[in-house]
């Protein structure tokens, strides 16, 4: 094995003879250990958040003057250039999470024991069923416009940050022995080691959580430009906002250049930006076999063949980074080498004794405020859960149904990879929301109404991470098992079953886990719409939540959010766990 470019030799190129290795079968996010007294105290510290939240709600403006979205096309760079700003600060949020909150849960154990139960249950709650508290809050304390401009910030970090976080911690935790081992014998300090080990390692892991992250950042992004409760319009100037508009107005010709403009943007950053990430990462690639079809980039190629950016990178980088590294090698010396195990426990425990007692105050005032709920509207939260969870298996049995042929053809050919992949990176990339009300305009005839449009919204939010997984997992089966199955004349159906179906399933269902997260994120602006002067809705538990906020009626909002978010979390504890738990035990290769 050998980390191309590494901290040991970055000249050195890859040695002829390679030591064997294990190959494994892994998840990509690792899953949590069962319903634990943690789960049941951050519940009971999301009902004390929504209780805050309510409770600043109640002093929210009652009505908000949404902004004049104009139709032009001429605005459109204008409109692309906000949106693409509230992704780029969601993102830069979420990468700096990402590498304090993952470092710190990888080399901290007692940290690890409560950072990453409490990550497990964080990334299985509906981020949408939190935005109107969210809003509302923020907006009884801000302006509106601020007020709504930082709740799609943090509506989307959340949305980007959690297999991020989770990709970051397995590749720190997952460092080859002798990497590790070598770092100790040259005695690389943090910064070093961090610099030249552990971002290589984990960055292809990175980078590609970053493209799924960013692809389902546009999704909440839209919500968020096209949210409205009640009087209190928040709508955003953005793309979202400006094809919510032209769908109200049924100006198909601004439908097509909204749509036409979103498209462009998202080839634009897929060109520009993911594509030159891929394959620079390529040289810290660990492999036994080279790849038959390593990444490239047409840019990439470019901007190493520019020689302003080489005489850049020699005059001003390498310097500042040479500069940086000094820096901090000194720091390190001078502290000691134990300086990073010591702390301030006292500060520790007295910050754990104010957060406990908060969280029992928060806690206490939640509950008092649950049993002002009458018994008819329980009723009403239990029906509305057994509806979208009946939509999220439909359309979640319908992504699996054509997710795996697809993303097998894809993750183990690679002239179809070649075609393919880029066109499914950019389909995936344009968010369901920005198209719904044109599935409305083309759907709410039909027989089934708003049913079939909800799960059509579902469908197109959550597939992408499923095909996405099974790409990743079908790339991830060893070449060499391939050319065995292919010498010994398996024929296809055997090779499925023995070979990809095994190989795919930990990736299954950590797609299928996120999948229907987002089915249950999606029901909250699927089953509730504004569209065309009438409000069109349906049972759900989504609907609830955005009908008890437009009415202001926030013991039913705390309520049917408590119950979405205890649903799902029960789901992934008591069927994914089991299956998460099969993958580990009886699909596990080495």
């Amino acid at each position: 094995m050998a980390l191309r470019e590494s901290f040991v030799n970055p000249e050195r190129s890859r040695p002829k003879e390679m030591p064997r290795r294990r190959l494994i079968f892994r998840t990509e996010q690792p899953f949590g250990r069962g319903f634990s007294l943690g789960d049941i105290v951050v519940l009971i510290g999301i009902a004390a958040l929504i209780y805050g939240g309510v409770r600043l709600a109640l002093q929210a403006p009652e009505a908000v003057a949404g902004p004049t979205i104009s139709l032009s096309p001429r605005m459109l760079p204008y409109y692309a250039l906000r949106s693409v700003g509230r992704m780029a600060a969601a993102y830069l949020l979420s990468l700096t999470f990402t590498l304090v909150y993952g470092r710190l849960a990888a080399y901290n154990r007692r940290a690890e024991g409560v950072l990453m139960p409490l990550l497990d249950v964080l990334q299985s709650v509906p981020i949408l069923s939190f935005l109107p508290v969210v809003l509302l809050s923020l907006s009884a304390i801000l302006p509106e416009r601020i007020a709504a401009e930082l709740a799609s910030i943090v509506l989307i970090f959340t949305s980007q940050v959690w297999n991020m976080t989770f990709v970051w911690y397995q590749s720190l935790t997952t460092i080859p022995k002798e990497l590790r081992e070598a770092s100790a014998i040259f005695r690389l300090n943090g910064w070093i080691r961090f610099k030249m080990l552990e971002l290589p390692f984990a960055a292809i892991g990175l980078i590609w959580n970053s493209m799924m992250s960013w692809a389902g950042g546009w999704f909440f992004l839209m919500a968020a430009e096209i949210f409205t409760v009640g009087q209190r319009d928040f709508r955003l100037p953005g793309l979202g906002a400006y094809l919510q508009e032209a769908a109200n107005q049924g100006d198909t010709r601004a439908i097509l250049w909204g749509i036409g403009a979103l498209v462009l943007v998202i080839v634009a950053l897929d060109q520009l930006v993911w594509r030159p990430l891929l394959a620079w990462a390529d040289r810290f690639k660990l492999e036994m076999v080279e790849g038959e079809n390593p990444p490239t980039s047409w840019f990439y190629d470019l901007l190493r063949s520019a020689h302003i950016l080489e005489r850049v990178s020699e005059g001003v980088w390498r310097p500042f980074s040479e500069w940086l590294d000094a820096r901090f090698t000194r720091r390190a010396a001078a502290a000691g080498p134990e300086a990073e195990r010591r702390g301030r426990p006292w500060l520790l425990y007295l910050l754990a004794l104010l957060l406990g007692l908060g969280l029992a105050y928060g806690g206490f005032r939640a509950a008092l405020m649950l049993v002002t709920v009458p018994g008819s509207q329980w009723g009403e939260i239990g029906l509305g859960v057994l509806a979208t969870f009946l939509r999220v298996s439909v359309s979640l049995i319908i992504a699996l149904a054509w997710t795996i042929p697809v993303g097998v053809a894809i993750g183990t050919n690679p002239r179809a990879a070649t075609f393919l992949q880029p066109v499914v990176q950019v389909v995936a990339s344009v968010p369901a929301t920005a198209l719904f009300p044109v599935f409305l305009l083309l759907i709410v005839g039909l027989p089934g109404g708003l049913n079939l449009a909800a799960v059509v919204l579902m469908l197109t939010g959550t597939q992408w991470y499923l095909l996405f997984n099974v790409i990743a997992g079908a790339s991830a089966i060893p070449q060499d098992l391939k050319y065995t199955s292919a010498l010994i004349g398996l024929s296809r159906r055997e090779r499925w079953r023995t070979l990809i179906l095994p190989g795919l399933f930990p990736y299954i269902v950590t797609g299928a886990i996120t999948a229907s997260g987002g089915a249950w994120n999606a029901s909250i602006v699927a089953e509730y719409v504004e569209f065309g002067g009438q409000t069109l809705y349906t049972t759900g538990i989504g609907a609830l939540i955005t009908r008890a906020t437009g009415t202001g009626d926030y013991p039913l909002l705390l309520a049917a959010t408590l119950a979405m978010v205890l649903t799902v979390v029960l789901i992934n504890r008591i069927f994914w766990r089991r299956l998460y738990r099969l993958a580990e035990e009886r699909f596990r290769m080495e």
